[in-house]
């Protein structure tokens, strides 16, 4: 059924606020922001065509809120609502009960999300359908003597993870059976702090990966397109800081490869709208982990990297036409990078609240911002730290990492520190301007500082 988008909810704020907005205003959509009442103030109610406050600044009483947020919903007689990321953005609950209204929910239907956030079910699902996978359970496991009976078997070191959720949340190394019992109960606490539910699943760790996703977008007539990968093993503590496309250092051959695996887990599960499959890379072999099913923080990548506007075609699909773009009409004709600027302290990390008394922004070709903050800005202790977005592009990585160290020489936040001083040290290392890098390196860079 297909039905024109007139009218759109933003169950989000912050950057991704800012980012649906843009392109509603460049689609002749109308916009209604619901915001929390720290944000009641911000910029962004400057560009929404209507803003409902729902709450105190707690997550829990406004953003987290469904129900609050279909209410306005249901009030204002929105069209759709485009929960962004984060939030409600893979709550199925939420997607259920926006539907049941009559509403599109601007993403996959419930009943795929809800397959999806079950990393055991997709695991098995995907191997059945020829994507290589990561050895382990391949299914929950009830308790710690389960676990190190299949550890026995596959061998050390070996991962436990959360059935559910992400962001490092509720994983764990464990290099030997001597502990499991202890380890496991406390990834399965953390685990049901986090997401509300305590299963775990476990697989082989793999020691030096790096993490390779590919950008999807599904119409509901089952055609995919693949939008090129990202790179992003530049974490700390499973929490990407910096991504880049195309990823340094793959084959074609390899890179086809990862496209066509994508494609597969898209088409095992019937998906629909914009998403990224997540994969591991050991150097030879790619291993599927997951698929996030809502558009990605670094999806500012892809876009600067193809001039495709996800967005954009999230809210076609979700108005049920299907995909005019082809697989033959991608291209990747730069090589582009995103450093993902946060309030906190470039040394220990930790969180910096307060208000920006003043602020440059970098500019320049091939430079882009996705930012919703200005100088006078609050920053809020309840929320994420990302502050900012910054995306730049060139012809090659060598040209893309010089933009890249003249924008962060540029950047002026002042109130408040930012992690901006980190990535100019972090893009000097011989690592980094090599691409010899993985998923542990920014960790053990600052473990080796702290105790040289």
């Amino acid at each position: 059924m297909k039905k024109k988008i007139k009218k759109i909810l933003i169950a989000n704020r912050g950057e991704i606020a800012l980012r649906i907005i843009r392109s509603c205003r460049e689609n002749d959509i109308k916009t209604v922001l619901v915001v929390s009442d720290v944000d009641k103030e911000g910029v962004l109610t400057q560009f929404a065509d209507e803003t409902v406050c729902i709450g105190p600044a707690e997550p829990q009483k406004s953003y987290l809120n469904m129900f609050a947020i279909a209410e306005v919903a249901i009030d204002k007689m929105v069209d759709a609502v485009h929960p962004g990321y984060g939030f409600l953005a893979e709550n199925s609950s939420f997607a259920k009960i926006i539907s049941e209204l009559g509403i599109i929910f601007i993403g996959p239907s419930a009943k795929i999300m809800k397959a999806a956030a079950n990393k055991a079910f997709m695991i098995k699902t995907v191997k059945e359908a020829g994507v290589p996978v990561i050895p382990g359970s391949g299914k929950t496991v009830e308790n710690s003597d389960e676990a190190k009976k299949i550890a026995d078997e596959i061998g050390y070191p070996i991962m436990l993870k959360s059935a559910y959720g992400g962001g490092g949340r509720g994983m764990r190394v464990v290099n030997n059976g001597s502990n499991i019992g202890e380890i496991f109960n406390a990834a399965g606490s953390e685990s049901m702090a986090s997401f509300g539910k305590a299963d775990l699943y476990l697989e082989k760790f793999i020691e030096h990966p790096r993490h390779i996703e590919v950008q999807i977008i599904s119409d509901k007539y089952g055609k995919t397109v693949t939008l090129g990968e990202r790179d992003c093993s530049l974490q700390r503590r499973h929490q990407k800081l910096i991504e880049e496309s195309p990823a340094p250092g793959i084959s074609d051959e390899n890179r086809k490869s990862l496209y066509k695996m994508a494609k597969m887990v898209a088409q095992a599960i019937n998906y629909e709208g914009a998403g990224t499959v997540e994969f591991l890379y050991d150097g030879n072999n790619f291993y599927f982990i997951e698929i996030n099913t809502r558009i990605q923080v670094e999806h500012p990548v892809t876009e600067l990297l193809t001039g495709i506007d996800i967005v954009e075609e999230q809210i076609k699909v979700a108005e049920g036409k299907s995909l005019q773009i082809n697989q033959s009409d991608v291209r990747f004709p730069y090589h582009v990078i995103e450093a993902r600027i946060n309030a906190e302290d470039p040394v220990n990390f930790t969180p910096s609240a307060g208000l920006i008394t003043k602020l440059f922004l970098p500019g320049g070709p091939g430079v882009r911002i996705d930012t919703a903050i200005g100088s006078g800005s609050d920053i809020s202790p309840y929320y994420d730290s990302l502050i900012a977005k910054l995306i730049v592009r060139h012809t090659d990585r060598k040209h893309a990492v010089k933009r890249l160290k003249r924008c962060l020489s540029e950047f002026i936040v002042e109130g408040i520190k930012t992690s901006i001083p980190f990535y100019s040290s972090l893009i000097e290392t011989k690592e980094f301007k090599q691409s010899k890098y993985d998923t542990n390196f920014i960790d053990n860079l600052i473990y080796n500082r702290k105790n040289q």
